[in-house]
C-alpha cells in the first residue's frame, strides 16, 4: 500500500487524532509523543483539558528537557502527521551542581533579553504588562458567552454597495468571521482552486447520501461555496454575505462557552472538507485502486525523514499539507526552514557506529501551493496562558528551496559544513570586535578608540592651577567673612601626609586644621569662573607628554585599523553566507509569494486580513472583509514582517512560479479570447448570479425612484411656499391704511437720482485712499430703514460712505449683495473714474473702473495677512489670483461683476454696467472653457462651504459639544483635502484642521471611557454608542496618511486606553461588550465604513461669512500652544 493510499484512506477520527496532538504540541511546547497521547486519551478528545492535564502535571513535576524526535522515526510508523516543530537541544543544567552552567544561563537569558529588545523595541517589562492583559482575557473566557455582532452596516444607499469596474470584490463580516474572509479570498484568487469549486459536481448517487456524518456536512458547504465562489466572480454588489457557508464551517467547532476558534484549525478542517468532497467524486469517477483527488495533488507534498534513532539509520517517506513553522528565535523563513528540516543532533550520519540521535526532512515532492503555518502563538508555562510572539520575521517575494530538495541533500550539507564554519569564524570576529568596542574591566564598559581618545584629551589639558583645592580656598569670601566657612575639600587633606600636601597650600591651613569645619549648603559654594572645565594632570614634563602622546596616537591608529579589519572581515562573511545559495544550481525551484495572512491584536483577540499578489495586474492587492483596495510591497512589509505594533503575518502561501496553470485564465475554444467574468461559470451558477444581479439592479431602481419622488415633494412644496407667501404679501399691500400719506414715486426717481450721485461722489472723494475692506471693518451705528413697502423703494447705509436712496426694480433689490466686499468695491470704483467717464464717455470710465478694480485685488492676493483676515472670502477673483487661474477665466468673472443688474439704481453705474453686459456678450464659446469655468466657481463655493465647516466646527469644540464639532471638522478635513490637491492656496491649514479633528476624536473618546468606566448599563452603552458611531468609522481617516505621525500616535492612544480595561477585574456583561467591541477598534482597514451624511449647512452671508471667520481664528490665537 502506497503512502497516498494511506493517506487518503485515513478515516476523519485519524486525522482529527493527529491535528489534536499538533495543537497540543504547539501551545504546551511537549514534544513527547507518549505524553501527548496520554493527554489526548484522559481528556477524550477534550483540548482544553489536555492542556490542563499537561500544565498541572508540569507544575508538580519538573519537566525533563530531552531530545524528542517525531513519531516518524520509529519503525513502522507510516501515519499522516503536520511537521515543523523544532527541538531546543541547548540543554543547561540549573540544578547548581555546575556553577559554570548557572553562569552561563544568566548570560545567556540577559543576552536573550537585549536582543528582543532590540529587533523588538519591546522590553520585558512592556512583555510582562502584555502578559498580564493576556491573562485577564483568559481568566474571565469561561464566563462569556459570545453574540456575534454584525460588524459592518449595510448602508441604504444601494449605490454605497455597488461594486466599481474590475475592483474585487469584498466579504462582509458576520460576527467575528475576518479569518473566514482572509482565508477564503487567498484561495479564491487561485484560479485553479477556483475553477475546481465552480465546476465540482455533487456525486450522481447523491439522492442516496448522506450515508453518515461527514457527507451530511461537506456536501452541503461545497453547495455554498460554490455560489459564494460564482457571487465573487459576477456579482455587481461591492460585497456579498458569507453567512450560509461560515454557520455551517462554524457548527463543527461549538464549545460550551462558544468561543472564536483557532484560525489554523479553520483553515485545516476547511482543507479537510474539500479533500473529502472531491474524494467521493473520484471514487465515483474512476475505478482504479487510487483515485487522484486534486485537492490532495494541489496542496499536499511528500518529504523524506532521514535520521539515526538509538545508533540505527532510518528513511520514511510522509505526506505534508500546511507545513507549521516556529517564530521565535530566528529571523527569516530560511532559519525557519533550516530549523524544521533538521532535528536534533546530525552528526557523522554516514557512520555505521554513530551514537548520536537526530533527523532530517528533504523534500521529494512540493505541492504547487506550499503554506507556512507561522507559529506566533506559545504557551506560557509560567503563567498557563497563551501569548503571542511579535518579533520580526522577514520572508521574500520568491522562495527558492533548492536547498530543502533530497535530490540536493549532498551538495546542501557540505553548503550548511561551510555555513556552520563561516559562522563558528563569524562569531570568534564579533567577539573580538565587540571587546574593541565594549573595553573595561567594570559594569560600565566604552569603546577603546574612545578611551584612547580621552586619554590623549586629558593628557593635552593644560591645568589652570596646581590644585584644586588651593584655587577653591583663593576664591573663598573675604576675610570679613566667618572664619569657619571652609571648602569641605580641605578636611580631607588634615589625613594625608604633610609631604603631600600643595606646596603652594595658604599660611592658614594649620589654623584651619585647628578648628572645627563647618558644612554648608551646596548651594552656598561658588564655582570660580576660571575653573577648568575638564580635570588635567598636576605634573607633567614637555618629554612625558610627548611620549605618551605618540603612544596613543599609534595604539588608537592600530586600534581604528583592527576594528575596520573586523567589521570588513565579517561584512564579507555575512554576504559569503547569503550568496552560498545563490548558484544557478540552486536557484531551480522558485516559489513565488501569492497570500499573506495578517493578524494583528494579542493571543485571545484581533483582527485578521490578507494581502493577496494580483498575477495578471503584478501588484498587490488588501482584502480587509469588505475594503479591498490596491496595496504596495511596502504596506505588506510594515504589516506583515511583525516587531510593529501588534501586526504580523501568521500564514503564507507560496505558489509553484513555474505552475502557470495555477494563475492562468481560461480561453474560449472557439474565439480564443479569455473568458471573463460571468462567462466563466457553469450554467447553473450564472443563472443564480443573474438572478441575484437583477435583484440588486431592482435595488437600484427603487432607490432612483425614491429620491425622484422626494425631489418631487420637495419642489411641490417650495412652490406651495412662495405662492402662499406672494398671497400674503398681496393680501397685506392691499390692507393698507388709506390714511397713511403715499409719497409720489416720481418725487422719489428724482431725489433717488440726485441723493445717490451726490452721496457717491463725496464718499469717492472722502475715501480715495481706502479700500472697501477698509471702510466695512469700521464700527457703524447707521441703521437700515424702510419706506412703505407699496414703494418699492430702500434707504441704504453703507458705512462711512453714507445714505442714499435706491429704486427697486423688477426682481427687488438685494441689500446683501451691495453690502458684500465686491460690490462696494466696484461701486468705489466707479466712483473714483468720474471724470474719465465724464470727459470721455461710458465705456472709457468702464475701463478705468475695472482696471481699478483689478489693481486693486491683485495688491489684495499680494499681501501678507493675519489668520483672521482671508481675502479669498471676500472676493472670489482673490482666490483665482492666488491659484492661478486662466486669465479668461478671470476676466470673466469680473465682467459679470461688473454687469450685476444691481448697479442700475444710477445713471453713471447703470450705463457702465450696461457696458460690460455688451463685452460679455462679446466673449465666444471658444475663447473661454465653461466647462472649467464651472469648475473653478463650484471649487470656490466649495472653499466657502469648507470655511463654514471649519468655523462651525470649531466653535462646537470650543464649546466643548464634540459630536456636532466631530461632523462638521470630518467635511471640513475632507472638503480641504480635496481642495489641496489641486493647488496650496485651494483650502485652509490642513494641519489645523487635522489637530482639531484630532482632538475630538480624543476627547471623545475619554467621554466614551469614562461612561464605560461607570459600570451602569445605560452610561456603557452610551459610551460604546460614541465608539461606534463616531469613533470607529472615523478612526481610518487617521491611519489613511501614514506621514502623520501624531494621528498615528492618537489613535494607539485610543486603542491603548481601551486595551487597558483587559488587565482590570470586571462584571461579565461588560467583559463581553469590551470583547464584542475590541476587534473593531483594532481593525487597520483604511476605508470608512459608516460615515454620516454631511451636516445641512445655515445660510450666511459673506459679510457673516467674514465675521464668524475673522472671530474664531483671533479666539485660536489667544489659546496657548500646548491648548492646541
Amino acid at each position: 500500500m502506497t503512502v497516498e493510499q494511506n493517506v487518503l484512506q485515513q478515516s476523519a477520527a485519524q486525522k482529527h487524532q493527529q491535528t489534536f496532538l499538533n495543537q497540543l504540541r504547539e501551545i504546551t511546547g511537549i514534544n513527547d509523543a507518549q505524553i501527548l497521547q496520554q493527554a489526548l486519551k484522559d481528556s477524550n478528545g477534550n483540548l482544553e483539558l489536555a492542556v490542563a492535564f499537561l500544565t498541572a502535571k508540569n507544575a508538580k513535576t519538573p519537566q525533563q528537557e530531552e531530545t524528542t524526535y517525531y513519531q516518524t522515526a520509529l519503525p513502522g510508523n507510516d501515519r499522516y502527521i503536520s511537521v515543523g516543530s523544532q527541538a531546543d537541544t541547548n540543554v543547561i543544567d540549573l540544578t547548581g551542581d555546575d556553577k559554570d552552567d548557572l553562569q552561563r544561563a544568566i548570560a545567556l537569558s540577559l543576552a536573550e533579553s537585549n536582543r528582543a529588545f532590540r529587533e523588538t523595541g519591546i522590553t520585558d517589562e512592556e512583555q510582562a504588562i502584555s502578559r498580564v492583559l493576556e491573562a485577564s482575557i483568559a481568566e474571565n473566557k469561561a464566563c462569556l458567552k459570545r453574540t456575534p455582532t454584525e460588524v459592518w452596516r449595510d448602508s441604504r444607499n444601494p449605490y454605497d454597495r455597488k461594486r466599481q469596474d474590475k475592483v474585487p470584490v469584498g466579504l462582509k463580516n458576520v460576527g467575528n468571521t475576518c479569518w473566514f474572509s482572509a482565508v477564503i479570498q487567498s484561495l479564491f484568487n487561485l484560479l485553479e482552486f477556483r475553477r475546481l469549486v465552480l465546476n465540482y459536481k455533487p456525486p450522481s448517487n447523491a439522492q442516496d447520501l448522506p450515508r453518515n456524518q461527514k457527507e451530511h456536512r461537506n456536501l452541503p458547504f461545497m453547495c455554498e461555496l460554490r455560489y459564494l465562489f460564482a457571487l465573487l466572480v459576477g456579482t455587481k454588489r461591492k460585497y456579498v454575505d458569507p453567512s450560509r457557508a461560515v454557520e455551517i464551517l462554524k457548527d463543527a467547532f461549538k464549545s460550551n462557552d462558544s468561543q472564536q476558534q483557532d484560525v489554523s484549525e479553520f483553515t485545516h478542517k476547511l482543507l479537510d472538507w474539500l479533500e473529502d468532497a472531491f474524494q467521493m467524486k473520484a471514487e465515483e469517477e474512476t475505478d482504479e485502486e487510487k483515485p487522484k483527488n486534486p485537492m490532495v495533488e494541489l496542496f499536499y507534498g511528500r518529504f523524506l525523514a532521514v535520521g539515526v534513532l538509538e545508533g540505527k539509520k532510518f528513511e520514511n517517506t510522509e505526506m505534508f499539507g500546511q507545513y507549521p513553522l516556529q517564530v521565535n528565535g530566528f529571523k527569516d523563513l530560511h532559519e525557519c526552514l533550516e530549523a524544521a528540516m533538521i532535528e536534533g543532533e546530525i552528526e557523522s550520519l554516514h557512520s555505521e557506529n554513530s551514537g548520536k540521535s537526530g533527523q532530517e526532512h528533504w523534500f521529494t515532492e512540493l505541492p504547487p501551493v506550499l503554506t507556512f503555518e507561522l507559529s506566533r502563538f506559545e504557551f506560557n508555562q509560567a503563567l498557563g496562558r497563551p501569548e503571542k510572539i511579535h518579533n520580526k520575521l522577514e520572508f521574500p517575494q520568491v522562495l527558492y528551496l533548492d536547498r530543502y530538495m533530497h535530490r540536493n541533500r549532498e551538495i546542501t550539507r557540505i553548503k550548511r559544513e561551510e555555513i556552520k564554519r563561516l559562522k563558528d569564524y563569524l562569531t570568534v570576529l564579533q567577539q573580538r570586535l565587540e571587546r574593541y568596542l565594549s573595553y573595561g574591566s567594570g559594569p560600565k564598559r566604552f569603546p577603546l578608540v574612545d578611551v584612547l581618545q580621552y586619554a590623549l584629551e586629558f593628557a593635552s589639558s593644560k591645568p589652570v592651577c596646581t590644585s584644586p583645592v588651593d584655587d577653591i580656598d583663593a576664591s573663598s569670601p573675604p576675610s570679613g567673612s566667618t572664619p569657619s566657612q571652609t571648602s569641605p575639600s580641605t578636611t580631607d587633606l588634615q589625613g594625608a601626609p604633610s609631604s603631600e600636601l600643595p606646596s603652594t597650600s595658604p599660611p592658614s591651613v594649620s589654623a584651619i586644621s585647628s578648628r572645627s569645619v563647618i558644612h554648608k549648603p551646596f548651594t552656598q559654594s561658588r564655582i570660580p569662573p576660571d575653573l577648568p572645565m575638564h580635570p588635567a594632570p598636576r605634573h607633567i614634563t614637555e618629554e612625558e607628554l610627548s611620549v605618551l602622546e605618540s603612544c596613543l596616537h599609534r595604539w588608537r591608529t592600530e586600534i581604528e585599523n583592527d576594528t575596520r579589519d573586523l567589521q570588513e572581515s565579517i561584512s564579507r562573511i555575512h554576504r559569503t553566507i547569503e550568496l552560498m545559495y545563490s548558484d544557478k544550481s540552486m536557484i531551480q525551484v522558485p516559489y513565488r509569494l501569492h497570500a499573506v495572512l495578517v493578524h494583528e491584536g494579542q493571543a485571545n483577540a484581533g483582527h485578521y486580513w490578507a494581502y493577496i499578489f494580483d498575477h495578471h495586474e503584478s501588484r498587490w492587492m488588501k482584502y480587509n472583509d469588505i475594503a479591498v483596495t490596491k496595496s504596495s510591497w511596502e504596506e505588506l512589509v510594515r504589516d506583515s514582517f511583525g516587531g510593529y505594533r501588534n501586526a504580523s503575518a501568521y500564514c503564507l502561501m507560496y505558489i509553484n512560479d513555474k505552475a502557470q496553470f495555477l494563475i492562468q485564465e481560461e480561453f474560449n475554444k472557439e474565439t480564443g479570447q479569455a473568458l471573463v467574468g460571468i462567462e466563466t461559470l457553469p450554467p447553473d451558477l450564472r443563472d443564480f448570479v443573474e438572478e441575484d444581479n437583477q435583484r440588486f439592479e431592482k435595488e437600484l431602481e427603487e432607490w432612483d425612484a425614491q429620491l425622484a419622488q422626494k425631489a418631487l415633494q420637495e419642489k411641490l412644496l417650495a412652490s406651495q411656499k412662495l405662492r402662499e407667501s406672494e398671497s400674503s404679501v398681496t393680501t397685506a399691500q392691499a390692507g393698507e391704511p388709506e390714511y397713511l400719506e403715499q409719497p409720489s414715486r416720481s418725487d422719489f426717481s428724482k431725489h433717488l437720482k440726485e441723493e445717490t450721485i451726490r452721496i457717491i461722489t463725496k464718499a469717492s472723494h472722502e475715501h480715495e485712499d481706502k479700500s472697501p475692506e477698509t471702510v466695512l471693518q469700521s464700527k457703524t451705528e447707521n441703521t437700515t430703514s424702510q419706506p412703505p413697502s407699496s414703494q418699492r423703494v430702500v434707504e441704504v447705509a453703507i458705512p462711512h460712505v453714507g445714505k442714499f436712496m435706491i429704486e427697486s426694480k423688477e426682481g427687488g433689490y438685494d441689500d446683501e449683495i451691495m453690502m458684500t466686499p465686491n460690490m462696494q468695491g466696484i461701486i468705489m470704483a466707479i466712483g473714483k473714474s468720474r471724470n474719465v467717464y465724464d470727459r470721455c464717455g461710458p465705456e472709457a470710465g468702464f475701463f478705468k473702473a475695472i482696471k481699478l478694480e483689478y489693481s486693486r485685488l491683485v495688491k489684495l492676493a499680494q499681501e501678507d495677512t493675519p489668520p483672521e483676515t482671508d481675502y479669498r472670502l471676500h472676493h472670489v477673483v482673490v482666490y483665482f489670483i492666488q491659484n492661478q487661474a486662466p486669465k479668461k477665466i478671470i476676466e470673466k468673472t469680473l465682467l459679470e461683476q461688473f454687469g450685476d443688474r444691481n448697479l442700475s439704481f444710477d445713471e453713471r453705474c447703470h450705463n457702465i454696467m450696461k457696458v460690460a453686459q455688451a463685452k460679455l456678450e462679446m466673449i465666444k464659446p471658444e475663447e473661454v472653457n465653461l466647462e472649467e469655468y464651472e469648475e473653478w466657481h463650484q471649487d470656490y463655493k466649495k472653499f466657502r462651504e469648507t470655511t463654514m465647516y471649519l468655523i462651525i466646527g470649531l466653535e462646537n469644540f470650543q464649546r466643548e459639544s464634540y459630536i456636532d464639532s466631530l461632523l462638521f471638522l470630518i467635511c471640513a478635513y475632507q472638503n480641504n483635502k480635496e481642495l489641496l490637491s489641486k493647488g496650496p492656496y485651494r483650502g485652509h491649514d490642513e494641519e489645523l484642521i487635522s489637530h482639531y479633528r484630532r482632538e475630538c476624536l480624543l476627547k471623545l473618546n475619554e467621554q466614551a471611557a469614562e461612561l464605560f468606566e461607570s459600570g451602569e448599563d445605560r452610561e456603557v452603552n452610551n459610551g460604546l454608542i460614541i465608539m461606534n458611531e463616531f469613533i470607529v468609522p472615523f478612526l481610518p481617516l487617521l491611519l489613511v496618511d501614514e506621514m502623520e505621525e501624531k494621528d498615528i500616535l492618537a489613535v494607539e492612544d485610543m486603542r491603548n486606553r481601551w486595551c487597558s480595561y483587559l488587565g482590570q477585574e470586571m462584571e461579565s456583561n461588560l467583559q463581553e461588550k469590551l470583547t464584542d467591541f475590541l476587534p473593531k477598534l483594532l481593525d487597520c482597514s483604511t476605508e470608512i465604513k459608516g460615515f454620516h451624511e454631511p451636516p445641512k449647512l445655515p445660510s450666511y452671508s459673506t459679510h457673516e461669512l467674514c465675521e464668524r471667520f475673522a472671530r474664531i481664528m483671533l479666539s485660536l490665537s489667544r489659546t496657548p500652544a500646548d491648548g492646541r
